[in-house]
């Protein structure tokens, strides 16, 4: 056994293998651990839009919104307009005053309503936290935002300050949540798949580019040009393939899918081909070391792409970072053809861009590689 041992360990695989394992941890943790670091204290990057059409107390209720919420606000005066920055993802709630607020208050039997407009079409934790916001909202207005302007409203009528502060009292349980929601997410497998899709491109790109890197250094009959065009056209077929597969199984198993079929399976095709040239590239680049840069580009763009956790929250490294890498893309445009959304052209154009450009520094490295210097025998030496 201590044989078969050293045997195994004599092998340049074996060593290969141990350290990709070990890199995996490294790389993980190490990314993992900084891009997430912080998250809970970015909230106040979240935007919230407020769209107030009451001139009374909702007027009173945006100012100290405004003042103490610890969010990027801003004000709209059309609902329509602020839907459409929710479903672009601009903002991640909209809140609604209408413009009979204050009759709602003071009328007696009546309940005013803040209307609440959240977009389910995104990372899981952007319901969890605007649902806990809009609470927090309402509640502020009850006890604070709610009895100051009915008491105001109630002085100005002539009505004696006490009598005006008891009946301000009992109005503030007056103010009810009513919430909308716009692209909703039928349970918790659909609201992953979009992960699960890019995670599994990925890994399989990965493995695909170490694999072809391999067969192409055993393949001595053709010119390295040949290769590179053998890779493209294998990437390419197999990108459609493996796409259909993907999307047939996520459709199949119950997926939910707000623009078909055929839409979500050319999207994948187009992600999927862009993860393939990104992750040869760097196979072209660095030959079997390349796997490295491809564990850490796997492990940032499961960080960064919002598959997870809203990027808004992430650091501004990991934010930027983001924004050039194809998972991001893939990520956005995977919600919008599943959820419903704006339209995936946007995504899809940058994905475009991001696999030329991973295929022109693919072509740059093929060209730049030095050619390999044909093995001759000496002149004495028989050959067979």
């Amino acid at each position: 056994m201590l044989t078969v041992l050293k045997d195994f360990m004599k092998k340049p695989t074996t060593l290969i293998g141990i350290g990709a394992a070990l890199m995996f941890q490294v790389i993980f943790s190490l990314v993992w651990m900084t891009g997430y670091d912080g998250v809970t204290d970015n909230t106040h990057k979240l935007k919230i839009e407020i769209v107030n059409e009451d001139n009374g107390i909702g007027k009173q209720v945006e100012s100290n919104l405004k003042a103490n919420l610890p969010f990027e606000l801003s004000s709209s005066s059309s609902l329509d307009e602020a839907k459409e920055h929710l479903d672009d993802r601009d903002v991640q709630m909209v809140l609604y005053i209408p413009a009979d607020f204050s009759n709602q208050l003071q009328a007696p039997g009546k309940k005013g309503q803040l209307q609440y407009w959240i977009n389910e079409s995104n990372p899981a934790l952007i319901k969890s936290i605007m649902q806990s916001v809009a609470s927090g909202v309402t509640a502020t207005v009850n006890k604070e935002a709610v009895t100051a302007g009915a008491e105001a409203v109630l002085t100005q009528m002539k009505m004696p300050a006490a009598q005006a502060q008891g009946a301000a009292q009992g109005l503030a349980e007056k103010v009810v949540s009513d919430f909308h929601y716009s692209h909703p997410v039928d349970g918790m497998a659909n609201q992953m798949v979009p992960m699960m899709l890019v995670l599994a491109s990925y890994v399989g790109s990965m493995l695909m580019a170490l694999n072809l890197q391999a067969s192409s250094a055993q393949i001595h009959t053709a010119s390295r040009w040949e290769k590179l065009i053998a890779r493209i056209v294998i990437h390419v077929v197999s990108a459609v393939v493996i796409a259909l597969v993907g999307s047939s199984l996520a459709m199949l198993l119950g997926g939910q899918n707000a623009n078909g079929f055929l839409a979500l399976w050319g999207f994948q095709t187009l992600f999927l081909m862009s993860f393939m040239f990104f992750a040869q590239m760097f196979v072209l680049l660095f030959g079997n070391a390349g796997m490295l840069f491809n564990i850490l580009a796997l492990s940032a763009q499961l960080v960064s792409s919002g598959a997870m956790v809203p990027r808004e929250l992430l650091p501004d490294f990991y934010f930027q970072l983001g924004r050039l890498l194809p998972a991001t893309s893939a990520v956005e445009g995977t919600m919008n053809l599943l959820f419903g959304g704006p339209s995936a052209s946007g995504p899809a154009l940058t994905l475009v861009v991001s696999m030329a450009v991973t295929l022109a520094v693919g072509v740059a490295a093929t060209a730049l590689r030095r050619k390999k210097a044909p093995v001759t025998m000496p002149a004495d030496q028989p050959t067979v």
